[in-house]
């Protein structure tokens, strides 16, 4: 019997645990045929079949079965000790790979980071921005912040909040043209616009006293397909235009950006962080996301991004130290 892999015998043991290569490929973050060897190399060390493949489903053989039930019970005594190990003290640690969309990461996450990397030193914290939805097990990430609706039944989803859209125009542009008060006023001044048609498009603005949307046609010269094109035209002057809360509070906090038409808001969807389903949660994944969730709902009060603690307590979801 040639020399046998530990890793070899936990990822056996997963596939049985979890009924299939696949399963365990999402749990691990690799491709299927990286576990599909594994098992492949255990089986050719012990000189046995552990599993029985078909093109749609796995069973174990009868030696597969025994072999698992002697070996279960001793990862599970391995995998206590480890999570011992974390209960008394050990801090969260190894590389936190991070997508999010143009417009939260170079706005929202930022400050966000530098204070998460501040209190827990042994993460590393990589942020990649893409207005494109990735793969998180394929390309190799641990979380990803989306917005919109959530329908990716392979992840696991926890709602960070609402996305409200607010009107702003820069302090100098208020300063020179003045403040609208009303909807009508809007007709009087330039507008930036996302994805304008024809140098217009329409503003569907929801009022804070509960009566019923109003649809209103704004015109501008200028436009463009990215929020943060529209952000950087609005703050260079180029009018009011419409931006989410979370993007605009640090501007507004450092008065840059001047909120205006309070009274109304335009709701777009729900902010989501999301990673892929495991039976652990890496302690860095979990507590990252109860970090931006934290934050987030102080956010929404309108305080910009606090200073303040945030709460710590162990996640729902059951923890083991990861890299």
């Amino acid at each position: 019997m040639s020399e046998i892999d530990v890793n070899d015998v936990a990822i056996f043991v997963r596939v049985i645990e979890l009924s299939g290569f696949a399963n365990v490929a999402r749990e691990r973050r690799v491709p299927t045929s990286t576990v599909s060897r594994a098992v492949s190399r255990l089986e050719q060390a012990l000189g046995v079949r552990l599993v029985q493949r078909t093109t749609r489903n796995m069973m174990p053989t009868e030696e597969g079965r025994m072999f698992y039930e002697d070996v279960a019970p001793a990862l599970t005594v391995v995998r206590n000790a480890a999570r011992g190990l974390e209960g008394a003290g050990r801090s969260p640690r190894g590389r936190l790979r991070l997508s999010a969309p143009h417009d939260v990461g170079t706005t929202f996450l930022p400050p966000l980071v530098v204070e998460f990397a501040q209190r827990f030193p042994l993460v590393n914290v990589e942020v990649h921005l893409s207005s494109r939805m990735v793969n998180l097990v394929e390309e190799g990430f641990d979380l990803a912040v989306r917005a919109g609706p959530f329908s990716e039944t392979s992840l696991v989803s926890r709602r960070v909040g609402d996305i409200e859209w607010d009107l702003y125009g820069s302090a100098s542009y208020v300063e020179q043209n003045g403040t609208p008060r009303t909807l009508e006023d809007l007709d009087h001044h330039t507008c930036v616009l996302f994805r304008p048609r024809g140098g217009e498009t329409e503003w569907r603005l929801h009022s804070r006293d509960g009566k019923e949307p109003e649809t209103r046609k704004v015109r501008g010269r200028i436009g463009g397909d990215d929020f943060e094109f529209v952000r950087a035209a609005i703050l260079a002057g180029g009018g009011i235009g419409l931006l989410p809360r979370i993007t605009a509070s640090g501007d507004v906090a450092a008065g840059k950006l001047v909120r205006v038409l309070p009274q109304y808001e335009v709701h777009s969807g729900v902010l989501h962080i999301v990673y892929p389903s495991a039976r652990q949660v890496p302690a860095k994944v979990a507590l990252f996301s109860d970090f931006v969730i934290d934050i987030f709902a102080r956010l929404d009060l309108g305080d910009g991004i606090p200073d303040g603690h945030v709460n710590h307590h162990a996640p729902q979801a059951e923890l083991l130290e990861g890299e």
